[in-house]
């Protein structure tokens, strides 16, 4: 069985089985190109097709959800849950409220969550989940009746040992705690099944903060790795969000001089650099106002772009952070040109695979977003066990086992990367990621 597990072989009978998901194509093609090689050299993966195993999530739940507007009006959208794989722990993944979400989009991010939180080193699975629901425009009861019900159907498939789903675009703690409050109404019981939750009721320190802060940690381990540092560098930085500001205050605060933020509607280029002071502005811009990036250049009298994105600037440093396939070829072509020497991805898939090998091929440093972004399920995960023990721990405790988690990451993309004199952080994340799940899958038998 099995017998020809050549790259091109196994893709054409995924694509076969999951037609027109083209976000969970890319997603597996990007592993498989690391992965197969390694389980050719190791026939007692490629006997209990694992790879074919992992790439077929365990269920996928797809509701409706039903509620009612500020208007009166009923309205219908659909929920998801796609359970991917629990063989190192219950299922761990956040909830996207976008009006992009579609089963291949979260299918892909369940897949790439199962890397993530293998990397981790916590005993945590993988899944994702969301709905088509828009909550931008939306008023804070339209919001909570809507989380309300697409609670009461998820209800019946969650819980602290089974799946602890988290926030992600769209689901911030204003919507993870509507959807806890329903949930404690339905089980009549206090537990930790939602991760992102208020300080006041069981949530960590640091967790908003988590992805962008370890996004550039992981950026200075692989500098480190390379005999450089942040002192000095000129970084671009996507995305105006949570993880993208998170990362840019923690590039200041590491000696980086951050010149970029972006959002939808195009990106700024302040060569002075975005300080925290400009920071705040930002954050109370997106979050509070609602505001778009292109007033920052009003403000501050800097070079605004409509409808482009920041990889053109020159930098020494990117760090991608919005959405995925937001660095394509073209892109990838100036980065290189521009002297760009690093990239940490702190969004999902932000780079397309054939500008991932040309900047690969140029000799950038690439850290794939399973390895860079991992500290918001890290510190979930830490959450979790807080949770668990009913305690919480400082915030500067939370932050020194980040620091410790995206350290041991880096080191085991180090471990099974290294070729020669360089490292392939992609490969060597993917491998890593790979044995600890696949060695769990094999210990259970057929399941």
């Amino acid at each position: 069985m099995y017998d020809d597990l050549s790259i091109e072989h196994f893709m054409k009978g995924l694509i076969k089985r999951n037609p027109h998901e083209t976000e969970f194509h890319q997603a597996v093609r990007e592993v498989a190109e690391s992965v197969i090689p390694y389980i050719i050299e190791n026939p007692r993966y490629r006997q209990a097709g694992i790879i074919q195993r992992m790439t077929e999530p365990d269920r996928t739940i797809i509701f409706r959800v039903v509620w009612e507007d500020d208007e009166g009006n009923i309205r219908v959208n659909r929920g998801f849950r796609v359970q991917f794989n629990n063989s190192i722990g219950p299922y761990k993944g956040g909830l996207r409220f976008d009006p992009s979400v579609t089963l291949s989009v979260l299918k892909f991010l369940a897949f790439e969550q199962t890397f993530k939180n293998s990397l981790t080193g916590l005993p945590i699975g993988s899944g994702k989940g969301g709905s088509d629901f828009n909550p931008k425009g939306k008023s804070d009861q339209e919001v909570m009746r809507f989380c309300q019900s697409f609670m009461t159907e998820l209800f019946h498939h969650i819980g602290p040992h089974t799946d602890i789903p988290a926030g992600d675009i769209g689901v911030g703690n204003r919507e993870i705690s509507y959807m806890f409050g329903q949930y404690k109404r339905l089980a009549h019981e206090f537990t930790g099944v939602l991760t992102g939750k208020s300080l006041e009721y069981g949530g960590s320190h640091i967790r908003s903060e988590a992805t962008g802060y370890g996004n550039a940690y992981f950026m200075q381990e692989m500098l480190k790795h390379h005999n450089e540092s942040m002192e000095g560098k000129v970084c671009a930085v996507s995305g105006a969000g949570n993880v993208a500001l998170h990362c840019a205050r923690k590039i200041n605060a590491l000696g980086g001089k951050v010149v970029t933020l972006s959002d939808s509607s195009g990106f700024i280029y302040d060569p002075e650099g975005i300080n925290e002071e400009k920071l705040d502005y930002v954050t109370e811009l997106k979050t509070v106002k609602r505001g778009r990036i292109s007033e920052y250049a009003d403000r501050y009298d800097c070079d605004y772009y409509p409808d482009k994105r920041p990889w053109s600037v020159d930098c020494d440093l990117a760090f991608p952070c919005a959405t995925q396939n937001e660095l394509d070829v073209k892109d990838a072509k100036a980065l290189i040109k521009n002297g760009c020497m690093a990239i940490s991805e702190g969004a999902n898939m932000p780079t397309t695979v054939d500008a991932m090998h040309r900047l690969q091929d140029a000799g950038v440093i690439f850290g794939p977003g399973k390895a860079a972004n991992a500290g918001g399920v890290a510190i979930s995960g830490l959450e979790m066990s807080q949770n668990s023990m009913r305690l919480s721990w400082s915030a500067e405790e939370v932050e020194n086992r980040l620091k410790i988690i995206m350290r041991d990451i880096h080191d085991k993309c180090v471990e099974h990367g290294r070729d020669g004199d360089r490292v392939d952080y992609v490969k060597g994340a993917n491998i890593a990621g790979f044995i600890k799940v696949a060695d769990a899958m094999l210990a259970y038998g057929v399941s």
